[in-house]
């Protein structure tokens, strides 16, 4: 999986005057735990930070703090304004290699379904799924082929099997499938 640095400063625990002048300054309050860590607080510049937030990729993230430490996490969550929908705090969760590492990754649906072709209609209802690994072995994005389907076949998270990759969104959940449209089924009367 693709790493992502994130410079940020070490910050004290505040008020929210402090946090809110944070925020006008153009930076984002954040909470990195877990691994035994006690609690690192510290803000990031939200410039900086879109480069996680405004992309449908997922990253293990390279976390560089002013005072020399270093830490690998994911981001476990975020929060966001209401109205304006920019980031107002992020929590980040330790990561190392000997553990496995839960984390939403991205799919890569390819080909052109059977029962597209013969009229049906093709529907996408994920875009990720949770998936737990070691670090080495998490994939930047899960390939599905979509050629062999007909109308009326889906694909559930429970079909998808990978090389050392757990995929724990729940197995009844439809990743994809091919509808059938009024054409189709005109189609199928005439024959």
């Amino acid at each position: 999986m693709k790493h992502f640095e994130l410079k940020g400063q070490i910050r004290e625990t505040g008020n929210k005057a402090v946090i809110k002048a944070f925020r006008k300054q153009g930076l984002v309050p954040c909470n990195l735990y877990g691994l035994g860590l006690k609690n690192v607080l510290f803000t990031v510049e939200e410039k900086e930070l879109k480069g996680i937030t405004h992309t449908p990729e997922s990253f293990i993230i390279d976390i560089v703090l002013n005072d020399g430490n270093k830490y690998t996490a994911v981001v476990h969550e975020l929060q966001y304004h209401p109205v304006k929908d920019n980031c107002l705090h992020v929590d980040f969760l330790a990561v190392n290699e000997e553990k496995p590492i839960a984390i939403n990754v991205p799919l890569n649906i390819f080909g052109h379904a059977v029962g597209v072709q013969a009229g049906g209609k093709f529907v996408k209802f994920l875009r990720e799924v949770r998936v737990s690994a070691l670090m080495k072995n998490l994939p930047d994005k899960l390939d599905i082929d979509i050629t062999p389907m007909g109308i009326g076949a889906q694909i559930k998270a429970g079909d998808l099997k990978y090389d050392n990759v757990t995929v724990l969104t729940q197995k009844d959940a439809i990743i994809c499938a091919v509808k059938a449209t009024r054409n189709s089924a005109a189609a199928a009367a005439e024959e």
